[in-house]
Parts: C-alpha cells; sequence; structure tokens
C-alpha cells in the first residue's frame, strides 16, 4: 500500500478498537519531530471531558491561575505575553472552557469546569510500510526512546520483519506487521513501558563530531503530553474528502469517512490525490457530478470515544461582550 492509505488504514482499525487515534501531530518542545499516528487510551474522567467541548482547549488556558470559583481580572492570570494570552481567552470562551463577565470596562474570567484527568496512556505510532527503505527510522525512534514523552513507541510497517530489522530498532519500540487493506495487525514485538514521569532527554541536532540534546524535565513533559492528547482530540485522523466525482466513502474494518476514489481503485486524500481530483485524465458524462458531501464529524462521533455535540458546561452564553 501506498504510505497514506497504509496509514489510514490503521488508524481506522486501531479506532474500531474504542481508542481516540490521531495523526500527524508534532512532539518535542522545539516541534521537530512529527508522529505519524498517535493513539490516546481514555482515562478515569474521560466523560467529564468529553462534555466540554469537541474542540482542542487553549494550554495556555489549561495552565492560567483562573480556577471555578470567583472571576478573576485575566490579565492577572497568565504568565505568558499578553497577546498569547488574549488569545487563549477568546478561543477558551469560544470552546466552552471558560465564561466572562464585564466590570467597569474590565473582562472577569473563570473556568466552567476544573480540567479533567481524562487520557492515560499515549502510544505513539511510526509508520513506516516498507522497512527496505527505511531512511532515518532508526534516528527517529531513539529520539522517541530518549524523550519519553509518549508510553509505548510502536513501528508498524508491512513488510516481513527479521530478526535483522529487529536489531536495528531500539529494543523498547514494539513492532506490529500489518496485513492487508483492512489494517488488521499482528504484535511481533511488544513494547517497553517508557519512563514518561521522569525527565527525558531530547536531540536537538545531530552532527558527526557531536549531538546536541536538551534535557526535558518531568513536569515539562507533563505539560508536553497533555498538549499532545489535546491536539490529538481536537484534531482525529481524518482528512477532507477530494473534488472528485469518483470518489466514495469506504469504510476499513467497519469505519467509516475514508475517501476511495474508484476509478483508481484506492484510498485517496490531501497529500496523495487521485489524478480526477487534479484535474488530469477525466473523460465521460460523470464528470459534472459533484464529489460526495461526507460528514467526517459524524463518522468520528459515530465510531470513536469522542463527542460531537457534547452538552456542555458553561452556565452562560459567550461572545456577547468582547475585549475592547
Amino acid at each position: 500500500m501506498r504510505e497514506f492509505a497504509f496509514e489510514t488504514a490503521l488508524c481506522a482499525r486501531l479506532e474500531s478498537e474504542g481508542c481516540l487515534v490521531s495523526r500527524q501531530l508534532g512532539v518535542g518542545t522545539r516541534g521537530r519531530r512529527v508522529l505519524d499516528a498517535l493513539l490516546v487510551e481514555p482515562g478515569p474522567d474521560f466523560d467529564a471531558r468529553t462534555r466540554i467541548t469537541p474542540e482542542r482547549i487553549p494550554d495556555a488556558a489549561i495552565e492560567a491561575d483562573v480556577g471555578t470559583g470567583r472571576a478573576r481580572y485575566w490579565k492577572d492570570c497568565f504568565d505568558c505575553h499578553p497577546d498569547r494570552a488574549r488569545s487563549a481567552v477568546e478561543r477558551a470562551c469560544e470552546v466552552g472552557f471558560f465564561e466572562r463577565e464585564r466590570r467597569s470596562g474590565r473582562t472577569y474570567v473563570r473556568q466552567t469546569v476544573r480540567y479533567p484527568n481524562w487520557f492515560s496512556r499515549l502510544v505513539g505510532i511510526e509508520n513506516k510500510p516498507d522497512l527496505g527503505r527505511p531512511g532515518d527510522l532508526e534516528t527517529q525512534l531513539r529520539k522517541d526512546v530518549s524523550l519519553a514523552v509518549v508510553d509505548e513507541i510502536v513501528l508498524a510497517t508491512e513488510s516481513y520483519v527479521t530478526r535483522a530489522h529487529l536489531n536495528r530498532i531500539p529494543e523498547p519500540v514494539g513492532v506490529w506487521r500489518v496485513r492487508g487493506e483492512a489494517g488488521a495487525y499482528e504484535v511481533v514485538r511488544e513494547p517497553t513501558p517508557l519512563p514518561v514521569r521522569g525527565a527525558g532527554v531530547e536531540v536537538l541536532e545531530e552532527r558527526p563530531s557531536r549531538t546536541k540534546v536538551r534535557v526535558v524535565s518531568a513536569g515539562e513533559k507533563a505539560r508536553l503530553r497533555r498538549r499532545l492528547a489535546e491536539r490529538a482530540y481536537g484534531k482525529g485522523w481524518r482528512v477532507p474528502f477530494p473534488d472528485c466525482p469518483h470518489v466514495e466513502d469506504r469504510p476499513i474494518a467497519g469505519v467509516g469517512g475514508i475517501p476511495y476514489c474508484t476509478r483508481e481503485g484506492r484510498v485517496v486524500g490531501p497529500a496523495d490525490p487521485c489524478a480526477c481530483a487534479e484535474g488530469e485524465g477525466g473523460s465521460g458524462e460523470d464528470e459534472s457530478d459533484e464529489a460526495p458531501d461526507v460528514d467526517l464529524d459524524a463518522r468520528r462521533d459515530e465510531h470513536s470515544p469522542w463527542v460531537r455535540d457534547p452538552a456542555g458546561v458553561r452556565r452562560e452564553q459567550v461572545g456577547l461582550d468582547r475585549f475592547s
């Protein structure tokens, strides 16, 4: 399979198992490493998180000294640049995590609910369908193990995995072999849990003569884990359907919301479009037909623990008053 189709099939399979799944998320304090996929296992207060908002809650709003009690003047609550704080307040009010009120021309804010302990394990997945072309695979996985911001790291591949392959992959990394277009996988090697509660070492730059690293504290890693989980909750893994009359919603492992071009016989997306969507090779009367109108949020709500239309927790309508 092409790498995009491979990744899509695996995400669909994992979502069918009841987990929250996202893809293409930056990890690390400098954002130089992108995880192909992230699996988020619901924690004890997951239902409380689903009641707040289907969107990502801004990290600055979560870290702000706001609280659920007496409303406080917004500028006194943030330890960051005023523009970032202002943006976080606006967004937090929009998604229902903050509510605000005006007093003597000033804006005061409070949380509508305490931020819940909503996720447990994070599993990072590196997709490499063809181990015959590994690229920088070993280096990438060593960086993931060194930083240890996710609980487990897994390599997913379509290749037959030999002992020689396993010897080149860092020992803590698990290995899954994915078989067929349905995303079914077998565990070749179980991952070893990483020390997420301790400090980690982030590799910033590697040269033949030296390697530049940075120690990431346990507290910073905890904040990064929460940021990853929030981004995953807001983003998901599905992609927009291309403007192609031959594309249909073809489920994988019983999970819908996947664009499949019947003319080319494959899964397609923005990173791997079909020729029809790019205006190449099209012919026939059906070219005037519109692409299917697929509600991706409805598919995600149907198949995953994510909730599209929560009841909400804010006590009053926001947005009627804006910053002056």
